[in-house]
């Protein structure tokens, strides 16, 4: 095992050009806690607001800060106590500083990652999987008692649904019975309508339709427009822009193995699919920030680390 490692860091908040390729020593793990050797992270919205700034208080981190929120690689190396892992295991999660060829992490935070999918494609699942989970099954109760009925299902709009959270939430609220009328550009709608939407609105020349019990909003859209969209549905749940209104709630999504595994279960037995809409190697990052600023990025999208 190499001795170094290459980071993606932040030693100021600034634009894209603050990011920095540092070469580091590889982390060792503490007690309760393993290293990682990376196949492959993803680039989230939320790295363009730590990196800016925007996010300083929402996150707290200190800086320098390594970016990157999605694991998925190989168990290098056990910490004291760690008896649940193996190395050699392969293995992803929401852990922070996961833009480096090596992460150190709580082995708690783990889970297995899917077999039946390239390693590297695993790393779309730990923050966009889980906050579609949480809001779908959490936060809005879709295919719980109280909304919709069994059969025909409630009726949710996924604003945003063309994102990495929108193509996991469209599916996950279709097989939980949802009837699914998702919002997307004409680049996104034939992936979002593949993925199981029975309804396509391109919100570049179509109003947002209303009458939902659930509006899921997974798009960064002005405040104003933000606010036009809880009358819309009963609940509206908002991992974005927030939303000001007695019916809406907006939330962050946290760590959680548990859910991980059913979401690695579920592709595993072929009932969610993982898209990947591109791939780049770590120095790609400045690019890429550069056109998730400029609106000119869609989907999800990898950075690979291995032989980075």
């Amino acid at each position: 095992m190499s001795r170094t490692m290459r980071a993606a860091r932040v030693h100021a908040y600034g634009g894209p050009d603050v990011i920095r390729y540092d070469e580091l020593p590889v982390p060792s793990p503490g007690p309760g806690e393993v290293l990682v050797r990376q196949a492959a992270t993803s680039f989230n919205p939320s790295d363009a607001g730590l990196r800016s700034g925007y996010l300083h208080e929402a996150l707290g981190v200190t800086l320098p800060h390594t970016l990157g929120w999605d694991v998925a690689g190989t168990v290098a190396a056990l910490g004291p106590g760690v008896t649940a892992l193996e190395v050699g295991d392969p293995v992803i999660g929401l852990v922070a500083g996961a833009a480096a060829e090596y992460v150190v992490a709580p082995a708690d935070l783990l889970a297995p990652a899917p077999r039946s999918i390239p390693l590297a494609h695993a790393a779309a699942i730990p923050v966009a999987g889980l906050t579609a989970w949480q809001a779908v099954h959490e936060q809005a109760g879709i295919g719980q008692a109280g909304i919709g009925q069994a059969g025909t299902g409630a009726r949710v709009l996924v604003n945003g649904a063309g994102g990495g959270v929108g193509l996991f939430a469209v599916q996950l609220a279709k097989l939980a019975g949802a009837t699914v009328i998702a919002t997307a550009s004409p680049r996104s709608a034939e992936a979002v309508r593949r993925l199981g939407a029975d309804e396509v609105v391109d919100y570049t020349t179509t109003p947002l339709p209303g009458g939902m019990d659930v509006v899921l909003n997974l798009a960064a859209v002005p405040p104003e427009q933000a606010s036009a969209l809880a009358p819309l549905g009963r609940t509206v749940i908002t991992i974005a822009t927030p939303v000001d209104a007695p019916n809406a709630r907006h939330f962050i999504a946290r760590p959680d193995a548990g859910q991980l595994t059913e979401l690695a279960g579920l592709i595993d037995k072929g009932e969610l699919v993982v898209e990947i809409a591109e791939t780049h190697p770590l120095t790609g990052l400045t690019e890429l920030h550069r056109r998730a600023e400029a609106g000119r990025t869609r989907g999800k999208i990898l950075i690979t680390l291995e032989n980075s």
